[in-house]
């Protein structure tokens, strides 16, 4: 019943009432090469488990048991953020099926049927345990790569924006020997605003997704939603942000039917949305590209969509450029960003009970579509 030189080193918590079976389990693990932490029942449990000063890799409990059962003793692991994600196997005898499946619903990772084979209960420890070291592996990978675009974002996006600000500043104040001229100065003090408004945009954005990631935004948008009659003033505001931004000429025509349905929504929530979409629009667009922003209606629905005639976006990565950070061959296209608009559109939608879609070829344009549903009921516009 030999084990990994991993699984040797890992500790396990033995949570059982019977004091034989629970030596028995004990010198079983032991012998497998196993740490093994004892304990009489639940509520002496929790008392071992707070004495640690690091958690156990796997804990193994029965269910009825004096003072604490299994199912208390489980609720409360769980409570725990530092013990939460511990693997946790129950120990049940034939009648305690009902048991099992409240553990189950609760969290438990594996039971064990009582009476059992020594070598099944190691089996199921061992697997348990290789599980959760494979969902840790996956989930630092995760991280680390997260890590890495956020910081290869930071040292861009912000980067850019800071020179400018920084050495223009310099520029003002150490003219050097010849006074600056009026043009000169006025050409700084621009330079300066667009690098201070870069960096203000992409500071907002970071919130927002935050937001997003949270309650905060679900609470906003409930107290501040409403009935939109009218989709023009989101469109006409959504262009005014972004022509602070954007320094390119696009002319940008507007499509939005006569029969456009009443439908429940934030107004501020949907215009960040459409300037988030019109600005990725007008950032991988060749100068005086057309763009066009429209809204159409099917199915109790209402679309909001931005229509440009740039480089398109190869089937492959489509799905993904809805995700945070996400960007297509940062070494090819420096302008791109710092992949967090689309994400953002896409957590506004879903507050809207809403969807994002794409209509891309390459080398044809991207579409761009914003869904959400129309409110059947009564509303009255204020």
């Amino acid at each position: 019943m030999g084990s990994s030189t991993t699984m040797e080193k890992a500790k396990v918590l033995v949570v059982e009432d019977d004091i034989h079976l629970l030596e028995g389990i004990r010198d079983i693990l032991e012998l497998d090469g196993y740490s093994v932490l004892t304990a009489e029942n639940g509520s002496n449990g929790i008392e071992v488990l707070n004495n640690q000063s690091s958690p156990p890799d796997l804990i193994v409990s029965d269910i009825m048991m004096p003072k604490m059962d299994g199912i208390q003793f489980l609720k409360e692991v769980r409570k725990e953020n530092r013990w939460f994600s511990i693997p946790f196997i129950f120990l049940t005898a034939k009648g305690e099926r009902a048991d099992v499946h409240r553990g189950m619903r609760l969290g438990v990772d594996d039971y064990v049927i009582k009476p059992y084979d020594p070598s099944d209960l190691l089996v199921k420890i061992e697997s348990r345990l290789e599980r959760h070291k494979s969902l840790n592996a996956a989930h630092n990978s995760g991280m680390a790569s997260l890590k890495r675009q956020i910081l290869t974002m930071l040292n861009h996006e912000f980067r850019t924006p800071l020179t400018f600000v920084v050495a223009y500043s310099d520029m003002l104040n150490n003219p050097g020997d010849q006074e600056l001229s009026k043009e000169e100065m006025l050409s700084y003090i621009s330079g300066i605003t667009a690098g201070a408004d870069r960096l203000r945009n992409l500071i907002e954005n970071f919130i927002m997704l935050v937001e997003l990631e949270t309650e905060s935004a679900q609470q906003t948008f409930d107290w501040r939603k409403g009935p939109i009659a009218s989709v023009q003033g989101i469109f006409k505001e959504a262009q005014e942000r972004v022509k602070d931004i954007q320094s390119d000429n696009h002319p940008v025509t507007v499509e939005i039917p006569a029969d456009m349905p009443i439908f429940t929504g934030d107004v501020e929530y949907l215009t960040s949305a459409i300037a988030l979409m019109l600005n990725n629009a007008c950032k991988f667009s060749d100068t005086g590209a057309p763009i066009k922003l429209g809204a159409s209606v099917a199915n109790q629905e209402v679309t909001l969509w931005v229509k440009d005639q740039g480089r398109g976006i190869p089937k492959a990565e489509q799905e993904h450029i809805w995700e945070s950070f996400y960007q297509i061959d940062r070494a090819m296209n420096e302008d791109q960003g710092a992949g967090a608009g689309l994400a953002i559109v896409k957590g506004i939608a879903i507050l809207h009970g809403g969807k994002v879609s794409l209509e891309s070829e390459i080398g044809q344009g991207s579409t761009f579509k914003i869904t959400v549903p129309v409110v059947t009921e009564a509303l009255t516009i204020s």
